[in-house]
C-alpha cells in the first residue's frame, strides 16, 4: 500500500466487496484502482485489464499492495458483475466531489446514452441506457443512474437527481423529463431548471406555444439575437422570455409547476437561401427572465452530446464495448466517466482524449500527472 492514503482510498475504502469473506486473495480497491488506470490507458476488456496490470505492475506497485500478484481477467469481470451499482455510483459522486469544486451557477445538464454494445439478444437482454448529470462549465461527469429495464428516463432522472447537490445550479433537461414532479424536486433540492417543452406535454405545450403567438406579447419579453459563424455556417439565434403574471395565469396548469418564473421561445436559423432551416424551440424555467442567459444556458445542454457522449463513442469506443453480464456494463460506464474527468483535468498538453489515453498507456510520468498523485 503507498505511503501517503490518497483520495481514491477515500472514496472507495468503504465500497462493500461482493466477494464476501471468500476469494479475497486481491483487495478490492486494487481491482478498482487497476481498472480505473487500465481504463484511462486504453484497456476496454478484461483480458485487457489483467494484461495492462501485468505490463505495469513495478509502476502500480508504488500506490498499491500488490504481494499477491495481478488479478486474472476473471477475477475482475465477476468483481464488476457483483459490485453495487448503486454504491458504486455514490463512491464515485464523493470522489468527484473530493477533487473538484464547481464553478457557482454551474449548468447540470440531464441526458440518457444507450450502451449498445450491451445488448445480448442471445438471452434475450436488450441494450441498457445510462442518465449522466454533466457539468458543462467544468467538463465534468457527475454522476449517473441506469434506466431500469421496460422503463424510461423519466423514473432514473429522479434516482439521479438525488445524488447531487443542486444549490446554486440550474438543470437542464429536455422534452422527456419535463414532468412537475422533476421541476419539484430540482427546487426542493436548491436548484434551478430550464425544461424543453413539446408535444408529449400537449396542454402545456399548447399553452406555451399559444402565448407567444399573441400579437402583444413583445410588450412582455425580454428578447436577444445571437450571431454564430463559427462552425462555417451562419446561425441566427432569437430568443424571447416573458414572466409577466399575467401572461403566466394563461398557462392552465401554472400552479402544478413549482418555481415556474417564465417561458422562453428560441427561433434557430441556419444557412442561407435554399439551404435555410429554421427551428423553433420552446422551455419553461424558473429563472427570471433574461433572455441573453437563458438563451446561453439552452446552448450549454448540448455539450453534454458533443463533450461527453460523442467522446465516449470515439475517445473510449464505449458503443462497441462487448462487457453485458449483470452490473458490469453500468459499473464499466461508470468508470470510463471517472478517467474521463480525470483525462479532461489533465491540461499540460493540448491534444484529445485518445491521444491522452494513449499517452497515459505509454508514459507512467504522464499518467501520474492524469492521476493528479490522488490515486
Amino acid at each position: 500500500m503507498t505511503e501517503q492514503k490518497s483520495s481514491i482510498h477515500d472514496a472507495f475504502e468503504n465500497l462493500t466487496d461482493p466477494r464476501g469473506e471468500i476469494n479475497l486473495k486481491h483487495p478490492l480497491i486494487n481491482i478498482i484502482a487497476i481498472t480505473l488506470c487500465g481504463v484511462i490507458s486504453g484497456a476496454e476488456t478484461w483480458a485487457d485489464m489483467e494484461r495492462y496490470g501485468k505490463s505495469k505492475q513495478a509502476f502500480l506497485g508504488t500506490f498499491l499492495d500488490l504481494s499477491e500478484g495481478i488479478p486474472s481477467h476473471d477475477t475482475f469481470g465477476r468483481v464488476f458483475r457483483w459490485i453495487d451499482p448503486d454504491e458504486l455510483a455514490s463512491s464515485f459522486y464523493d470522489w468527484t466531489q473530493l477533487l473538484y469544486k464547481l464553478t457557482e451557477g454551474e449548468v447540470i445538464a440531464i441526458d440518457g446514452k444507450c450502451l449498445r454494445g450491451s445488448k445480448a439478444a442471445e438471452h434475450g437482454k436488450g441494450a441498457i441506457y445510462m442518465v449522466s448529470a454533466w457539468a458543462t462549465t467544468n467538463h465534468l461527469v457527475l454522476a449517473e443512474e441506469r434506466v431500469s429495464d421496460k422503463s424510461n428516463e423519466i423514473t432514473a432522472i429522479p434516482r439521479l437527481l438525488h445524488l447531487l447537490d443542486l444549490k446554486d445550479s440550474t438543470v437542464t433537461i429536455d422534452a422527456l423529463g419535463c414532468q412537475t414532479a422533476i421541476a419539484e424536486q430540482i427546487i426542493e433540492q436548491g436548484g434551478d431548471y430550464v425544461l424543453s417543452v413539446k408535444e408529449n406535454q400537449p396542454v402545456l405545450y399548447e399553452d406555451v406555444t399559444a402565448t407567444f403567438d399573441h400579437p402583444d406579447l413583445p410588450q412582455y419579453a425580454d428578447y436577444c439575437r445571437q450571431y454564430d459563424d463559427s462552425h462555417g455556417r451562419q446561425v441566427v439565434r432569437d430568443c424571447w422570455v416573458t414572466s409577466q403574471s399575467d401572461v403566466l395565469a394563461h398557462i392552465k396548469q401554472y400552479q402544478d409547476w413549482q418555481g415556474l418564473q417564465s417561458l422562453v421561445k428560441i427561433v434557430s436559423r441556419r444557412g442561407q437561401g435554399d439551404d435555410l432551416a429554421v427551428e423553433t424551440r420552446y422551455f419553461i424555467t424558473s429563472l427570471p427572465a433574461n433572455a441573453a442567459h437563458l438563451l446561453k444556458v439552452v446552448r450549454s445542454h448540448w455539450r453534454i452530446e458533443n463533450s461527453l457522449h460523442w467522446v465516449l463513442d470515439v475517445a473510449f469506443d464505449e458503443d462497441r464495448s462487448r462487457i453485458r453480464r449483470d452490473h458490469a456494463p453500468e459499473n464499466m460506464a461508470l468508470m470510463r466517466h471517472a478517467a474521463l474527468n480525470l483525462l479532461k483535468h489533465e491540461t499540460s498538453t493540448n491534444v484529445g482524449v485518445k491521444a491522452r489515453r494513449k499517452m497515459a498507456g505509454w508514459d507512467n510520468d504522464y499518467l501520474r500527472k492524469v492521476l493528479s498523485l490522488k490515486i
